[in-house]
């Protein structure tokens, strides 16, 4: 992860201006970031850290998600028409979009068709020039199935692109909105390419949003600059800073210094003293999303049922909820978050009883217990805002019943990269939902097809399960749906491929003179933040 990060560096370095100084305070925003990024390109990312600096920074999608509801709206697409079997769906594309430029690139046309079929085939078509650049997996797209589902997208014309679909599926027009769908420049690609540095797409990015990167300084910060054409109206805030601070206490103490004027994820042992503070303002969100430790069903001794039953009957969840929540959470007990289509209010949940787990370990011939390793996250996050309290306090509970687990973390791309690969026995992640849909978590964290690309952590393929999260997909009627989604949960409570821990509210905090920044299903909206 460090070589990669080098490389971005060295690259943004010979192709970025020198940044002077900043002048005038009230022009300038400065966010306290939780990580470096990936990547300064979402389509081969997956972290939230990645996904605020990149695609909710510098990109948009051809749809976004209101608020109110989480349903799709017109964002680069400003309407959209859906044939009468489900299969062909036809965007009309806004114009008058202008793309952002640098230093070795100047655009000569607005957006158009050509950059949504150069965004899709770049991850779809292995053929595509784009495809292996900056060793790219497309995680989100092909998690989704999207490289399967879509069997054609082309230019109609300049303001019409058309996707032809193997079959219906009901997530489609909300997958559109996620991340991974940022459109990127498809003349800057072509440039780039003819230039022989495609990796630049990557590193130096152009897209139509808010911001354009200025500068990258790895694991210190980022500066954008203000889209002076964006086309969703004036951005009130010249220059941006994510200032990239991992700690925690060091983000809450920058933001009292007025160091910082955002910072996502607070300790819930920090609230108290930011309500406090007169000059500090604490937000929260509903979210919808959930936190869990996965077992990796491919390895010994968690390949049996049994065990994973007992060591769900383990853990005291909801003692991990009063100590580390301490009120902005609740006990999780599906895939599926509360508040989602399809969340099953009446499935059952295992209850705190060592007991019982020490029971079905000798069923399953473990009456001595075993050992293991325990996966912690270096992040913190709204299902888990702190993953290493979290961590001792299973430890704890599992060592009650003869299981040694050590508590072993990584660097944060080395965490997801190990976790993709299943080097792991167990680990604590977690999910926040992209589009709103429930296939999002359903499929996309314990489908069969999401175990190749790495967000199914617990390697778990039930042909069951997978057969109604499948279905679900193909059917329209949300009614139909939801009892689809009901059904698979029964399998999963039954298979117990994870410990499901906590559905966590979303917290950030603000200096109290700031405005404008909002934080939703879509992620952070930096584009009308501003202080007053």
């Amino acid at each position: 992860m460090s070589t990669g990060k080098t490389l971005l560096a060295l690259l943004l370095s010979s192709f970025l201006p020198a940044t002077a100084a900043f002048a005038a305070a009230n022009n300038t925003l400065v966010y306290c970031s939780e990580a470096s990024p990936e990547s300064f390109n979402p389509q081969i990312a997956s972290s939230g850290p990645t996904f605020v600096a990149s695609s909710q920074t510098l990109y948009n999608r051809l749809v976004e998600f209101r608020p109110s509801d989480n349903l799709p709206v017109p964002s680069l697409a400003t309407a959209w028409e859906i044939s009468p079997d489900g299969k062909t769906y036809t965007f009309t594309l806004r114009k008058g979009v202008k793309f952002n430029s640098n230093k070795e690139f100047k655009p000569t046309r607005d957006f158009n068709a050509d950059d949504v079929v150069f965004s899709v085939m770049r991850q779809k078509d292995p053929k595509n020039p784009y495809h292996n650049v900056s060793q790219a997996t497309y995680e989100y797209f092909n998690d989704v199935g999207l490289d399967k589902l879509i069997t054609e997208v082309k230019k109609i014309d300049d303001t019409h692109v058309q996707f032809t679909l193997s079959e219906p599926n009901a997530a489609f027009l909300a997958d559109w909105g996620m991340d991974f769908a940022s459109i990127l420049s498809a003349e800057y690609a072509d440039a780039m390419l003819k230039a022989g540095t495609p990796e630049k797409v990557d590193t130096a990015p152009i897209g139509t949003g808010p911001y354009a990167l200025q500068e990258y300084k790895v694991d210190s910060l980022i500066r954008y600059v203000a889209n002076p054409n964006y086309w969703n109206g004036e951005v009130p805030t010249k220059h941006l800073i994510f200032s990239i601070t991992p700690n925690v206490q060091t983000r809450m103490a920058k933001l009292q210094k007025n160091e910082c004027q955002i910072i996502p994820a607070p300790a819930p042992v920090q609230f108290d003293a930011i309500k406090a503070d007169k000059d500090l303002t604490l937000h929260t969100v509903d979210g919808l999303n959930v936190g869990y430790l996965a077992f990796n069903t491919t390895k010994k001794p968690f390949d049996n049922v049994l065990v994973r039953q007992a060591l769900n009957y383990a853990v005291d969840k909801q003692a991990i909820i009063n100590a580390v929540f301490m009120g902005s959470g609740t006990v999780a007990k599906s895939p599926i978050p509360p508040g989602m289509l399809g969340f099953d209010k009446d499935l059952k949940d295992r209850s705190y009883d060592p007991e019982k787990a020490k029971a079905l370990l000798k069923q399953a011939g473990l009456e001595k217990g075993f050992d293991t390793d325990l996966w912690s996250m270096p992040v913190q996050r709204p299902y888990n805002p702190n993953s290493r309290r979290i961590a001792e306090m299973i430890q704890h509970d599992w060592a009650k019943v003869g299981v040694n687990a050590k508590i072993v973390t990584f660097e944060w791309g080395e965490y997801l990269s190990g976790m993709r690969k299943g080097e792991h026995s167990s680990a604590l992640f977690g999910w926040m939902s992209d589009n709103g849909d429930p296939d999002n978590f359903a499929d996309t964290l314990l489908g069969c097809g999401s175990i190749k690309s790495g967000s199914n952590a617990a390697r778990w393929c039930d042909k069951q399960y997978d057969a109604f999260t499948q279905k679900a997909k193909l059917i329209s009627d949300p009614a139909a749906r939801a009892k689809l989604y009901e059904q698979a949960q029964e399998v999963f409570y039954q298979q117990a491929p994870w410990i499901p821990l906590a559905n966590g509210k979303t917290f950030y905090a603000t200096r109290s003179n700031v405005t404008g920044y909002t934080v939703s299903t879509n992620g952070s909206d930096f584009s009308k933040a501003k202080l007053n």
